[in-house]
């Protein structure tokens, strides 16, 4: 089949690995999901948060305290 992304190929392979049948309208909502989220999820893979330190015991009921 040419033309597929990998995606195609992927997902149906490994929801049947995991023993979950999909139909193909289930498939079509999975490829849409993937192809809305996937492109924002490569950009925050890209993110380079190196430079900033770790919180040392945030108090997760405030915003972080800016450096």
């Amino acid at each position: 089949m040419q033309g597929q992304s990998q995606a195609d190929e992927f997902i149906p392979a490994a929801l049947a690995s995991f023993g979950i049948e999909a139909d193909e309208i289930e498939l079509a909502v999975i490829g849409a999901a993937h192809a809305m989220f996937w492109p924002a999820i490569l950009e925050l893979l890209e993110l380079d948060a190196g430079p900033r330190a770790a919180e040392r015991s945030p108090d997760l009921s405030r915003a972080p305290v800016a450096p």
